[in-house]
């Protein structure tokens, strides 16, 4: 999963709206020069976690690795910031090649809704009546009502994300496992989820959906008042995300087990 570059010198940046990003950006590409996306060897993106996820999605058809820097508030994704030694970091770096969750949901008027996520799909009450969810896994029903605030499909890159506050397990990113994750379960009070193969196929009913709404969300693409939801991981597309060496992604989520 993890591969040293090499010869990497043709940089593209992107930035998050934040002042102290727009103004890093402009010093390095003063200082490194500027390419497109398209003819980049890598794409340097400044901000937080979620801008480093808004330029996965962004850049997802171009097959480019990203190598975030942190100009934002949480930078779990991203490198320390610095604007020495860039092209020679950038060439020492390993990555991390991850694979996103398909989430097909489908609202009230029976439209189907396609979007990609590469930390988590989540499916959360709309209102003050909690959310009554029936779940299936690869056809078979599992819980047949889950009464609960919500429930998340968590990728192993967003184990650290919402799925660990609502929580659920860290999981090693080579795990090829996912975590189903309830957020604030009445009933059954104690369970705690699941941890599935990343070959399964996740249904979520949305039962008593006109009385108790319910929204999906994959990463930050919402779609309201849906009846039901089928997630599975898409492995026919991989993103990748650099790392300094010595400080992988992977050696990321095995710390954050140990952090207290």
């Amino acid at each position: 999963m993890y591969q040293p570059q090499s010869n990497m010198t043709r940089l593209a940046f992107a930035a998050s709206d934040r002042p102290e990003a727009q103004e890093a950006m402009a010093r390095m590409i003063a200082r490194y020069g500027a390419t497109p996306d398209a003819d980049a060897h890598v794409i340097i993106a400044l901000g937080g976690d979620g801008f480093m996820l808004e330029t996965l999605h962004r850049t997802m058809g171009l097959g480019k690795p990203i190598y975030g820097m942190n100009r934002g508030s949480v930078g779990f994704l991203m490198n320390e910031y610095s604007e020495d030694d860039l092209l020679e970091r950038v060439n020492a770096a390993v990555r991390a090649v991850i694979h996103p969750l398909t989430m097909v949901a489908i609202d009230g008027h029976r439209r189907q809704h396609r979007a990609l996520a590469i930390n988590e799909v989540s499916l959360l009450r709309q209102t003050r009546q909690t959310a009554k969810l029936r779940v299936s896994i690869d056809g078979k029903v599992r819980m047949s009502e889950l009464v609960c605030d919500g429930v998340l499909v968590a990728t192993p890159a967003g184990s650290t994300a919402y799925n660990l506050s609502a929580h659920g397990p860290i999981i090693p990113i080579d795990a090829r496992v996912m975590a189903l994750t309830p957020i604030s379960a009445f009933r059954p009070r104690r369970w705690r989820g699941a941890l599935l193969s990343h070959t399964a196929r996740v249904t979520i009913e949305v039962l008593e959906a006109d009385k108790r709404p319910v929204s999906a969300v994959a990463d930050n693409f919402e779609v309201r008042d849906v009846l039901e939801v089928h997630i599975s991981e898409d492995r026919s597309v991989s993103m990748a995300m650099m790392f300094d060496a010595g400080r992988s992604l992977e050696e990321r989520v095995l710390a954050e087990q140990f952090s207290g």
